[in-house]
């Protein structure tokens, strides 16, 4: 084991556990096949790459646990799955003893985790991300759901995992586009809570991209310590976790505009980011030279820096107003203050916000 982190919470404490090889370590197997009653639910995907005979011992691990594959793809993350693992789970008379064991991306470990919570009355679930936007960010807090034809994510509950165990060996079966993508959520801790992070970052890009071991552990270690620390204070988002959203509703709604799936999340995530800290600038909150500062190294990465070309002004609005941040059909937005601080914004009036988007997109950027 390389790193553990522990979220310390009234009723369902559990720890972060980060390798760059969970085979080394007993305390997977140990926890996993000690659950006589676990199941497997994962993708066709990682499925087929964990046969291969380089992961024999991942393999080794989990060759006597039931599986339940899905097809890979967030437009699969929805009700009809849930109902087809939750049937699968009945049929073979699993019961409230069952363990959930989610091996996957976001998806995968946003569905098991809503099963988890529903199935019986809830049951355990431990989660093994295997992307990287996984790793840092979604398999960690207990946000668990599935998405809806008309929002992202409207269908869900706060279940945490009794564990998640992070083997940075997954990460090089990725596609590259699934790496820049993850790298938008680290771009994200750093502008909400840690200026020095940010600039770790930008003269760092390169090795992390490349998948350097050491610059990757400590990149992943320090997202999980941060995220931590949030849920540790306001697990079910009532305070300070609203600002994890950075991003995220002008983001979602570009994932449900296009239909899921056809955005990667953190390419969405990326224009999100943009457009929340273009409306900083507009309202006087951040300063432009900070602004191109956080465009810049987006850019760099490789990620989109303009949404979709034929979503109107009006289109972003309609779906963030079906938002879940929405109280009393008053819009709430994450904006970024400086680098490392943002701060809650309402009552935007609509005009200055379809402005912020229409003329972000329109910008002109040169690096």
């Amino acid at each position: 084991m390389v790193y553990k982190i522990s979220v310390s919470l009234d009723h369902s404490s559990y720890d972060i556990h980060i390798y760059n090889k969970f085979s080394s370590n007993l305390s997977i197997p140990t926890i996993i096949l000690n659950n006589k009653n676990s199941v497997i639910i994962t993708n066709d995907t990682v499925r087929s790459i964990i046969a291969k005979k380089k992961y024999t011992y991942i393999n080794k691990i989990i060759k006597n646990i039931p599986f339940f594959t899905i097809k890979d793809g967030e437009s699969y993350k929805n009700l009809q799955v849930v109902e087809s693992i939750i049937h699968f789970l009945l049929e073979k008379s699993y019961g409230r003893d069952v363990t959930l064991i989610a091996l996957g991306g976001g998806v995968i470990g946003d569905i098991t985790g809503f099963v988890a919570s529903i199935y019986q009355r809830g049951v355990n679930f431990f989660q093994i991300p295997t992307t990287l936007l996984a790793q840092v960010d979604a398999s960690i807090g207990g946000k668990t759901g599935v998405n809806h034809k008309l929002g992202k994510n409207m269908i869900g509950s706060f279940w945490q995992p009794n564990g998640v165990f992070i083997d940075i060996n997954f990460l090089f079966t990725l596609p590259r586009e699934h790496i820049i993508s993850g790298m938008a959520e680290i771009i994200k801790y750093a502008i909400i809570f840690d200026k020095k992070f940010f600039i770790w970052l930008e003269e760092n890009l390169l090795k992390i991209l490349s998948l350097q071991e050491k610059e990757l552990l400590f990149c992943i270690k320090k997202c999980c310590e941060l995220k931590a620390r949030v849920i540790q204070n306001d697990e079910k988002e009532n305070n300070i976790r609203i600002f994890l959203n950075l991003g995220h509703s002008f983001a979602h709604a570009i994932e449900t505009y296009t239909g899921y799936g056809k955005w990667l999340h953190g390419y969405a995530v990326s224009v999100g980011i943009i457009m929340a800290s273009y409306l900083s600038v507009q309202l006087n909150l951040l300063h432009e030279c900070n602004f191109f500062r956080i465009v810049k190294i987006l850019y760099n990465i490789g990620l989109p820096i303009k949404g979709p070309k034929k979503m109107l002004p009006d289109d972003y609005i309609l779906l963030m107003l079906r938002d879940k941040k929405v109280l009393n059909k008053i819009m709430r937005l994450v904006v970024p203050v400086d680098i490392g601080k943002v701060k809650l914004v309402s009552s935007v009036k609509e005009s200055v916000l379809l402005n912020s988007i229409r003329n972000c997109q329109e910008q002109i950027y040169k690096f």
